[in-house]
């Protein structure tokens, strides 16, 4: 069994395991048990009711949070001609062709967000097994295989997110840093939780929005009452 430190230990004790807080309540006591000695990003983990092996229930897309998500996004494209240099002038910060190809083939994964032209897809198809499993394929339902790349990049290195639900409906994705405010980190959070309700396929049945959990980096999960946020979102 893994030992917790005795940090993790005194700030989980003022978390009652039992209790589904108000998301307000969430929210100021994920702040409140972010105590490490760095800027903690404070997550979001929620599980649907999906079936994610049919394709009208796999739930994906990206979104750019109001208040931003607080890190600094690295952005490779694989890109060629007049695409390399609008991609290079959007601030990418790897932008390459076989020679990017070869670098990730080698382990290199040094990157947050991977983005390609249509015409770069027979490329970096092969790449797909090594990009595949880190969530960073390029994907036009995820708005990264693009012609636009100016506005791709722009949008990804201002914080824009990928979300996917993974083979059970279990979704992950950061709602900011522990630095942000208790109003910045609400504003995130209703964003996401009003996309994905958006969402709810047709075809899915029984409770959807089954749970909600937030949670800092070093810090215990915090559940959040599955009625409370629709409740808030639905206003």
């Amino acid at each position: 069994m893994k030992k917790r430190s005795k940090r993790y230990q005194k700030v989980s004790e003022e978390v009652d395991k039992s209790e589904l807080y108000a998301p307000e309540e969430a929210v100021k006591r994920v702040k409140e048990t972010a105590t490490a000695d760095f800027d903690e990003t404070i997550d979001l983990s929620t599980k649907l009711g999906v079936q994610p092996q049919h394709a009208d229930q796999n739930i994906r897309g990206t979104i750019v949070l109001p208040a931003g998500i607080g890190q600094e996004v690295t952005v490779a494209v694989f890109a060629k001609g007049e695409k390399a240099r609008e991609a290079e002038e959007a601030g990418a910060d790897y932008v390459g062709q076989e020679d990017l190809a070869e670098r990730i083939e080698g382990g290199w994964m040094d990157f947050d967000v991977a983005l390609a032209t249509p015409d770069m897809m027979s490329l970096v198809g092969p790449l797909g097994r090594i990009l595949g499993p880190q969530g960073l394929m390029p994907n036009p339902k995820a708005g990264t295989v693009t012609f636009e790349l100016q506005e791709a990049v722009e949008e990804f290195k201002a914080g824009k997110l990928e979300y996917r639900v993974d083979d059970v409906g279990n979704l992950h994705l950061p709602i900011g840093k522990a630095s942000f405010s208790e109003a910045d980190l609400m504003e995130n959070f209703k964003a996401i939780m009003n996309r994905l309700l958006q969402e709810r396929p047709a075809a899915a049945s029984g409770r959807y929005l089954q749970t909600v959990v937030l949670s800092s980096t070093m810090g215990p999960g915090i559940k959040v009452n599955p009625n409370a946020v629709i409740n808030i979102v639905t206003k």
